[in-house]
């Protein structure tokens, strides 16, 4: 390693640890030892620290041993006389610096100065879960983090849309002579947040730990690994999370001490200035440190370096096309038109039809198109999509237009919200003006459809419809189709079908969990139902969705077959010998970490809880969400724990082997009203239409010392079932 990193790296090392120690200092004097430090909705505690040296840093004196291990790490920089090109020291200073960050960053959110103005600061537990699906199925395959400034405006802006083009999740901060690429792409109204794959997470180079606090905790998260397994925790982070820092400006003494710490998790690092480069492998994959001067290559240059699998979409369309734009908000004040929603009336449609009926390719605008339309105005719009193929079946036309709002999301400066008649379309003035026209719509959905469903369709025709006439017209045949889509699925039944289906997307993250998807219990993720699953293997036979032949049914009430338990056995990699489907109390499912809800037993009341990832305050198992959530996941398997999909709640094979729904004693009120007309029918075919208003939430409290009396009132019925335990 170059003496001009290594003494770099050193200095930056020490001088970061001093302010560490000086922090420490005066927070032990102004706040006491016993102050308590904590970051946001994580159950891990210092991440970093908690991951790498198995401790758990609570309160402001628990600090002080790890700053002296901390200090135990840092070595002189190398002399003038000797120099010997080892490692060993300067990725030694690295880990220092991450844990003098850490600390650094912890006091600073005890003094209330974190997070950082217009910032995200610490990355929560919650989030990260969120994003869970993004991680595990290609849409989002790796991360950034740039630390500096570009030269100017422009090009920062040019970097953040070739990064957000290949689906990278950019984490945007520091600075370089006290200006910030979070000020850069403010300055050019670029639109920042999660759902653009950009996020601030502050302005200077320490808060630059929490990216890499971010990707520690996958290990703990997804990876099923525990606290204190360093060696397996970096190793993990160098295999399956794909990230890398671009240093934009001058690399000062902090950023390469920041740099050496990254590079210990397998993140190399590329600069935009003449800085020695690393390029001999073995702690990353490929080169360590990369100099890269050209700001038309340096996107593709990180791309090579990290070794991130991308793929770029040329759709045919004149804006960006990307999943990172996908929860991009086109506000009133820059929109150009709108259809649908309260404005004016809009649907979207897809439709099975035979071969000879479709001609692939054919789009249409039958009407005005948005050229037409009063700027900030709205105008009527129905998109009608007519599919054909030989493997193409009905069941599968909902999959399909379901996915219509991620296909159109894609685009740069596009909004939909919605789906079926409800849908909801918006198009940016920018985008207006880079020549996007109604059209596009039809090249996004024939392109994607072919792209994704290539296997079960052959052709694809739209036609996008502008009359009101015409609208209302074509709406009661959708209408039709859309009542016997929705009548021919719940209809569906576990007995009814010979195979369910494994999905081991996850297991990128996850590498010994399996979800095993039935009509009746869908993904824990909440993103794939059996159909999706049906359809997934009819695309690709070889993919992360297979059948599974029941076979012998074991225990029909706990959900027991004889041949899901040897794809269990043989999918988990001899990991688990069995699943029950409908138990949570006997060898139940292995969650992930991209689960929508959490199940857990309350014993007092005989009886479950449920809480969504969403909830972020205490729950009556004296656990948050986030705590909860480290137990259960990575692919473990622990009874009266489980995480599951919301709408697994109001499935008939909802915990049967434990009694179903009446084993809901707590439940969040947003979840409450989240599937609230789901379980009021479910409830009502149970015999307890009142159900739901007999389950307590945070209203009546957060303990079970406070919720039994409320239970009692109401005379739950868990209180007369069988004793779970």
């Amino acid at each position: 390693m170059s003496r001009i990193v290594a003494s770099a790296a050193i200095r930056g090392a020490h001088k970061v640890v001093g302010e560490c120690e000086a922090f420490i200092e005066r927070a032990v004097k102004e706040k006491g030892k016993e102050a308590a430090v904590e970051f946001p909705e994580t159950a891990y505690f210092l991440p970093m620290i908690c991951a790498l040296l198995g401790e758990e840093v609570k309160q402001v004196g628990d600090m002080l041993p790890i700053l002296s291990y901390t200090k135990g790490l840092l070595h002189e920089p190398p002399g003038d006389s000797v120099w010997l090109p080892y490692l060993g020291h300067t990725l030694d200073a690295g880990i220092a610096t991450l844990f003098a960050e850490e600390m650094i960053v912890a006091l600073r959110y005890l003094y209330g100065t974190e997070p950082q103005p217009g910032c995200n600061g610490f990355f929560t537990d919650t989030i990260m879960r969120t994003l869970g699906i993004q991680l595990v199925d290609g849409r989002m395959p790796g991360f950034a983090a740039i630390l500096g400034a570009a030269p100017d405006t422009k090009t920062a802006v040019k970097i953040v849309r070739e990064l957000q083009k290949r689906s990278i999740l950019v984490f945007a901060g520091s600075s370089t002579n006290g200006t910030s690429i979070i000020d850069q792409l403010l300055a050019e109204n670029v639109q920042m947040g999660w759902e653009p794959y950009i996020v601030p997470y502050g302005r200077d180079t320490v808060s630059a730990i929490y990216p890499l606090d971010w990707a520690i905790r996958s290990a703990l998260t997804f990876g099923g690994l525990r606290k204190g397994q360093a060696r397996e925790c970096l190793l993990y982070c160098k295999e399956r999370v794909f990230a890398f820092g671009l240093a934009l400006g001058e690399v000062d003494d902090l950023k390469y001490a920041t740099g050496a710490g990254a590079i210990n998790m397998g993140f190399p690092v590329i600069a935009d200035t003449d800085i020695p480069q690393i390029l001999p492998t073995g702690i990353t994959t490929y080169e360590h440190l990369v100099k890269e001067r050209d700001y038309e290559k340096i996107v593709p240059r990180c791309i090579e370096v990290r070794g991130v699998k991308v793929k770029v979409q040329e759709v045919g369309i004149p804006v960006p096309y990307s999943p990172a734009f996908e929860g991009e908000v086109v506000r009133r004040e820059s929109m150009h038109v709108q259809m649908g929603q309260k404005y004016s009336r809009a649907f979207e449609y897809l439709r099975m039809r035979d071969l000879d009926e479709v001609v692939d390719g054919s789009i249409e605008v039958i009407g005005p198109d948005i050229d037409t339309a009063e700027p900030g105005g709205a105008m009527p719009l129905a998109i009608v999509v007519d599919v054909a193929g030989r493997k193409m079946q009905k069941d599968f036309e909902p999959i399909l237009e379901r996915r219509f709002h991620s296909y159109i999301n894609m685009a740069m400066g596009v909004q939909h919200i919605g789906q079926r008649n409800i849908a909801w379309y918006r198009v940016s003035t920018e985008t207006f003006q880079k020549g996007f026209r109604l059209g596009d719509f039809g090249k996004i959905l024939h392109y994607q459809l072919h792209e994704e469903y290539g296997k079960i369709v052959d052709k694809v025709a739209v036609r996008l419809y502008t009359k009101l006439e015409d609208v209302d017209r074509l709406l009661p045949e959708a209408i039709v189709g859309f009542n016997e889509r929705d009548a021919r699925v719940e209809g569906m039944t576990d007995e009814s079908v010979e195979n369910f289906y494994t999905c081991t997307l996850c297991q990128s993250f996850a590498p010994n969990h399996l979800c095993i998807i039935s009509p009746e219990r869908l993904g824990l993720c909440g993103a794939y139902n059996w159909l999706d699953g049906k359809a997934s293997f009819e695309i690709n036979p070889r993919g992360h969705n297979q059948p599974v032949a029941k076979g012998e049914v074991v225990d029909a009430s706990k959900g027991i077959f004889r041949g899901v338990n040897e794809a269990v056995k043989l999918y988990s990699h001899g990991h688990l010998e069995q699943f029950t489907i409908y138990s949570l109390m006997d060898t139940p499912m292995t969650s992930c970490g991209c689960f929508e809800a959490i199940m857990a037993i309350i014993p007092e009341a005989n009886g479950v809880m449920v809480v969504n990832r969403e909830y972020p305050e205490m729950t009556p198992v004296g656990m948050k969400f986030t705590t909860l959530a480290g137990a259960v996941g990575g692919g473990q398997q622990t009874p009266g724990f489980l995480g599951i999909g919301r709408l697994y709640i109001t499935s008939r094979k909802f915990i049967s082997a434990e009694g179903g729904m009446k084993r809901i004693v707590w439940m969040p009120k947003m979840l409450k009203e989240d599937v609230r007309a789901r379980f009021e029918k479910r409830a009502k075919e149970e015999g307890i239409p009142d159900l739901l208003d007999r389950i307590a939430d945070e209203s009546v409290g957060s303990t079970t010392e406070e919720i039994l009396p409320f239970l009692q009132e109401k005379q739950h019925p868990a209180l007369a079932l069988p004793p779970l335990m």
